[in-house]
């Protein structure tokens, strides 16, 4: 073979020259390979003929079934659950699994939560001790269900009591159940919160109230002067301990404070963290001062006090799906879990920590706050014992403990 008919190609000026090239150019004929001439080709490059089927068709076909994913999911994700993670981190890194190993379950504690009711046929239920339910919404209190379009109530109660595929974080404590928000999980007129609060306080007589819920500061109820606060208060001077969520106002940059009720000086107002210990980015931040005294906020008021595990928790939900399980995130569930630590500890050192009169005082009330700020470990990036956005650290039910022991001058 000689070279003197060759010709070269000239030296392209465009880049892209050689994009040009023919795929379908005969290279050696077949019979090279033994094959016929289509079957050398497709040897050369076997991805082509699928080319032709995924352009435009196949890229159609991925488009329509991402679609119809999307629209489907809410059936969809119930029969995923089984297979999906757990939120044993949340109950591990809170350290109430050490409690509970020690014996520990809430046992004598009385739990008051309000919200969208609760589903109490879920098997997870069984063995539930609910000594209180009632129906703020429509008045239908025979009827103990949940009326949340996303099983909110079912959800949160679940970190709390459930016991079964998974254990809550206090499945022992009486249970008293206050629907007072609408399907929506919105807690609409103040005046039907206010009322749930003062029955779990007047009714129930509980140790705690669970709030995961609030309101925006400057509107609808959250009006600092509106029945909610009063509610809240009220239950404060019956020695009546109130959690409440921080909010999921955090990438909001008009929000200035913690939502209401949680920003009301006595209540513990609860931020979210993730499973890796960092602060979840919605997670509300709280103001340094306070807005019923207009005056700057002091230790152990600071809000948000704790953060605790509250990004994609595994958690009941409605009998009517299949699993009867779901996912959840937000400041709502990371109040839950502090509440079920709460319990852990007064079943422990309740009688103790109320004194010869049996009822928690502001003063010890705030003993048992200032022992859970100094037991709180502290983020990485904290240069202050307080940070408007993960308050004093993240919550250590046994360092809490451990700080209580030293608050109250109790032995083991």
């Amino acid at each position: 073979m000689t070279f003197e008919d060759l010709e070269l190609m000239p030296e392209p000026e465009d880049s892209r020259l050689l994009t040009a090239v023919d795929p379908q150019a005969p290279g050696y004929p077949g019979s090279e390979y033994g094959l016929s001439d289509q079957e050398a080709r497709e040897l050369r490059w076997p991805l082509g003929p699928m080319k032709e089927f995924l352009w435009p068709w196949g890229a159609a076909s991925f488009a329509i079934g991402a679609v119809l994913l999307i629209m489907t999911w809410s059936s969809i994700q119930p029969l995923l659950v089984s297979y999906l993670p757990d939120s044993e981190w949340a109950y591990q890194s809170s350290g109430i699994r050490e409690l509970q190993a020690q014996g520990y379950y809430g046992d004598g504690v009385h739990v008051c939560i309000v919200d969208t009711g609760i589903d109490i046929a879920h098997p997870d239920f069984e063995n539930t001790n609910l000594v209180g339910f009632r129906d703020f919404y429509s008045g239908d209190h025979d009827n103990i269900r949940d009326i949340g379009g996303d099983y909110h109530g079912t959800l949160m109660a679940g970190l709390l009591i459930g016991n079964g595929t998974y254990v809550g974080a206090a499945p022992s404590v009486s249970l008293s159940v206050a629907l007072a928000l609408g399907p929506e999980g919105e807690a609409g007129q103040s005046d039907r919160v206010s009322l749930a609060i003062r029955w779990c306080r007047i009714s129930q007589d509980v140790d705690i109230i669970s709030l995961s819920l609030g309101g925006d500061p400057g509107s609808g109820m959250s009006n600092l002067q509106s029945e909610t606060v009063e509610a809240v208060n009220e239950a404060l001077d019956a020695g009546i301990f109130v959690i409440a969520a921080a909010g999921n106002n955090g990438q909001k940059a008009n929000i200035k404070d913690v939502s209401i009720p949680a920003n009301i000086p006595g209540v513990i107002a609860v931020g979210a963290s993730t499973i890796g210990g960092k602060i979840w980015s919605n997670s509300s931040l709280g103001s340094n001062i306070d807005p019923y005294f207009n005056e700057e906020r002091q230790f152990p008021n600071q809000k948000p006090e704790v953060t605790a595990p509250g990004v994609r928790m595994f958690s009941t939900a409605s009998t009517e799906i299949t699993p009867a399980y779901a996912y959840s995130t937000g400041t709502s569930d990371s109040t839950v879990i502090v509440v079920g630590a709460l319990a852990l500890l007064l079943q422990i050192h309740g009688t103790e920590m109320r004194g010869e009169d049996g009822k928690f005082d502001s003063g010890e009330m705030n003993l048992v706050k200032s022992a859970l700020a100094n037991s709180s470990l502290k983020s990485q990036d904290m240069g202050a014992i307080h940070s408007n956005k993960s308050g004093y650290g993240e919550l250590n039910a046994e360092t809490w403990l451990e700080e209580i022991r030293i608050e109250f001058n109790l032995t083991k």
